[in-house]
Order: structure tokens, then sequence, then C-alpha cells
């Protein structure tokens, strides 16, 4: 799939990157990712995604823009105040880059739509704001055999992770699952929503960025990804930790308790 005149100067900048250049350039332009949410940790994330050159990018959300979303998720304007999020991110994304395609699920993703969506993408990428779409787009992508790059936000802080359990690690186990790290959701109302405690808007973009470094990561491999690793921000004290996490032979998935938690 070769680059066009046109693709070759927009891309430049990563060309010229040995770890890049024009092969892996070309793997962005022949990948297909799904992002889960459109919003705070969405927006960031397709917009750099659709500048990296990604070939096609979906996009799975079924709420409309308001105008407290302005405040963090820059990829809807105050004209969009009241369209469905999927369409005015598809159309910020054809202003910003024509050559990338865009796939709009207008739908609240759930066990059965996301083990159907995950099929047709080669990575996804989650940035949904509650438990149960966590849980049913990591268990999706377990059971697709797909990479998961999946981050949280919370009031000053954030988190990122890169799953891929489908695979081995170096120590010849299985890579961790979601649930490794996180074995249940917590109880109902247990913690607060964006709407309820508030969020520092400038830190949703810094954590849609950290996910579509992971994404393009994914694609064209470079340096240490965040597989088995859990990446906290406090924005509070500008502190980056990361946490090691392993594979947890009770998981319900790839565990000995293997089959607990059926594929949809």
């Amino acid at each position: 799939m070769a680059l066009t005149s046109d693709e070759v100067e927009r891309y430049a900048r990563h060309l010229v990157l040995r770890e890049i250049g024009g092969p892996g350039q070309n793997r962005l332009k022949a990948a297909r990712v799904l992002v889960v949410g459109a919003g705070g940790l969405g927006a960031p994330l397709i917009q750099y995604l659709a500048a990296a050159g990604i070939g096609t990018i979906g996009i799975a959300d079924d709420d409309v823009v308001s105008l407290s979303n302005l405040q963090r998720q820059v990829i809807h304007e105050t004209p969009d105040i009241g369209r469905p999020k999927v369409e005015s991110a598809a159309e910020a994304v054809a202003r910003l880059n024509p050559h990338v395609r865009i796939a709009t699920h207008p739908v609240r993703l759930d066990g059965e739509s996301a083990a159907t969506l995950a099929t047709r993408y080669d990575v996804v990428a989650d940035g949904s704001d509650n438990f149960a779409t966590r849980y049913a787009v990591s268990d999706a992508c377990f059971h697709a055999q797909r990479p998961l790059v999946t981050a949280a936000l919370g009031q000053f802080d954030g988190s990122l992770t890169t799953l891929r359990p489908h695979e081995t690690g170096a120590d010849g186990r299985p890579n961790p699952t979601y649930r490794c790290l996180f074995p249940n959701p917590p109880p109902a109302g247990a913690v607060p929503t964006c709407a309820e405690a508030g969020v520092l808007g400038a830190l949703a973009g810094v954590m849609g960025s950290l996910m579509a470094l992971e994404v393009i990561r994914a694609i064209v491999p470079f340096g240490e990804s965040l597989v088995g690793r859990l990446l906290m921000v406090d924005a509070r004290s500008m502190r980056f930790e990361t946490l090691g996490y392993a594979w947890d032979p009770a998981n319900p998935l790839s565990g000995d308790r293997v089959g607990a938690v059926a594929a949809p």
C-alpha cells in the first residue's frame, strides 16, 4: 500500500523516524482501530490517531454533545451541541486528515455488541466512562484475541495500560487480562461519575494522547509497551508512576477458572 505524495509530505516527521519509517507508516495506513467513547479520552485519542495516519478508525459512542462536554472533549465544538458524538467526531477527522476512513457505531457497547465489533478491528482503545463497558470490551478483546489499550480518569489522576492476554510473556506465562488487574468492578455507586466528582480537562488530553501512543506502538512496535504495567498519573503533584502486574491463575478468562466468564 504505497503512500501518495501528499501522504509522504504529511507524515514526513514519522518517515524520518528509524522506528517507523516508510514500512511503519504503511502499517499505520493499513490498520483498523476501534475507539470506544468519543468523550474526554476519546477526543484527543481520535485526533492523534487520525493525524498519525491510521487507515480506518471506528468510533463507538451512543451519546450526544452537550455544553458541559466542551471543557475537555476537544474534538467537538460549540455548534455541535445536540449532535451525536460519532457524527461530530467523524467530521472533525475529515477536516484533519482526508486520508482516514471513519466508521461510526452509535451504540453503547455491551457484551454482544463489543464482541461483534472487536473482531472487525486490529486494535481496540477503550476510553469509556463506566465499568460495565470496560469489562464488556476487555472480555470481548480477550476472546477476539485483539490488543486493548484502556485508560480511566479521576478528578486529578488517570491510569493507562495495554492488554495482550492472547499472547505469552517473556517468562513463558500468559500475559495478564484486565480481570487479573481488576478482578471485579466496584459496587454500584462506589466510584462517583465525572458529572458528580468533576475532572480536570487538560488531564483528559494527556491521557488520551498517551493512549494514542500505545495504540501506535501496538501497530508499529517500538520501545517497551505497557503490557503488564499500569501507568498512573497524578496531576496534583505531576508524578508518573508504573505498577507492575502479572497473570493471575485465578482469573476467569485464562486461569484456573477459565470459562467462568463465557464468550458473548
